[in-house]
Formats: C-alpha cells, structure tokens, sequence
C-alpha cells in the first residue's frame, strides 16, 4: 500500500518543491535533494505526514466532530470544495473571513442573512415589491455572501481541526485556529515554516494534481471515519430498541 501511495504522489508530482532561493529552513528534514534550482521532497516524509494525518482525521469524524477544509488559491479552491462536500465537512474554497473562528457567533449570524436572501429570490412576488435599484443591491449581497460563506453551513460548532493548503497562504486561519487551540493539518511547501503545523504534509501545494491526491486522501480518512460513527450509532439504537 505504501509503494502504492508513493508512486501515486510522485506521479501526481508532490515531490517537487519551490525554487532553492525561497526555501524555509526549517522544511530542511523533508528535503531529500536540489534539481535545477528546485527542490525535491523526501516523498518517504511526504508519506508519514499523509498517513499520521488521515489516521488523526479517521478518530475525529469517527468521534463525531468537525472537520474545516480551507484552500483558497486558485489551484485549491475546487478541490477543497468538492472533497470537503463528498464528506460532508464545511469549507472555505474563495475567501477566509476574519473572524471566522474566533468571532464565530457573528459569522453564524451572517448565514441567518444569506438565508434569508435566499428565501426573498425564492418568492418572485414578494422580490418584485422591491424597486429595480434595490433588487440588483440584493442580489449582490446575495452573491457575494454566497461565495464567502455556502461552506460553512453546516459548521454549527467549532471545528476539532483544520485541513489547509498553503498555511503561508492562509496565514489569519492558522492564526486563528491556534488562538483557539484547533489542531491543524496543512500541505507545506518548501517556503513554509512548518512548525506553525500541528501535522505537516510536506509537498507541492502548488500543483492542481498534488493537490487533488492529498487533499483526496485526507476526505477519504473523514468520510470513513463518518461511515464509522453511523455504523456505530446505528447498531446503538438496535441494543436500545
């Protein structure tokens, strides 16, 4: 499995870092050589970051609690929201809100807006008793609430941890998180600091292909652990019944 999973991220090209002249020193443990100016992850540490991070995320879906899957680069952004629905998790894919986490009541308020928008453009009778000026104004309300916000509909709590790409990309959500103390799982690069990571991935976080494999991996590991828990719960209310 594991030669599988190697030769899956090496085809995938995870094993590519950026060029020497950006690198962070503190990824030198996960740096196997230098090619041309670029770096060349140890695809064997890439390997033990995936597998301790989708063990970590198995026990916290299967527990029952939340995983928060944020990629906001334009290379992450449709991945992140496609795996992160496939699992039924929330997520952030365009834009992270300040306060996401840490003013998290405000954030749920705003949702109670955007639903509320959207009952207004359900009933075409009650939109057509606003003027032209003020229908345009809502719907652009409405979109804009509805790229930064959809994700997180069913983040009804807190989450137990956050699955990122890029943590130097997004940076205010690793801060965050940690202000809070919610763990973090990030796909680092060779410019990251990684220490800023609970559980680092070392690999490409630039690659629309690396980043599809491990992100894809890491959905696998909640949903499993989901199946688990409803497993679970299911064979519970057969006992109690």
């Amino acid at each position: 499995m594991i030669q599988e999973l190697i030769k899956e991220l090496i085809e995938a090209g995870a094993h590519y870092g950026h060029r020497t002249s950006l690198w962070n020193p503190k990824m030198a443990p996960y740096i196997y050589a230098r090619k041309n100016a670029i770096h060349i992850f140890d695809v064997r540490e890439t390997v033990k970051g995936l597998l301790y991070a989708k063990k970590y995320l198995y026990n916290v879906a299967k527990g029952g609690s939340l995983v928060l899957f944020v990629g906001t680069k334009r290379q992450a952004s449709e991945t992140i929201e496609r795996e992160a629905i496939r699992c039924h998790s929330p997520f952030v894919s365009q834009r992270w809100l300040g306060g996401c986490l840490t003013n998290f009541r405000t954030v749920r308020s705003r949702l109670g807006r955007l639903e509320e928008l959207e009952a207004i453009r359900a009933k075409e009778d009650e939109l057509n008793t606003y003027s032209k000026k003020a229908q345009s104004s809502l719907n652009r309300e409405y979109r804009k609430m509805y790229r930064n916000l959809n994700g997180l509909r069913e983040m009804n709590r807190l989450p137990e941890c956050l699955v990122i790409v890029d943590p130097k990309k997004e940076r205010n959500a690793v801060l965050e998180a940690k202000a809070l103390g919610i763990k973090t799982i990030g796909l680092v690069d060779t410019d990251t600091d990684p220490t800023n990571i609970d559980l680092p991935i070392p690999g490409n976080d630039d690659g629309l292909r690396s980043i599809e494999v491990i992100i894809r991996h890491l959905a696998d590991a909640v949903e499993k652990g989901r199946n688990s828990l409803n497993i679970d719960k299911t064979e519970a209310e057969t006992v109690a019944s």
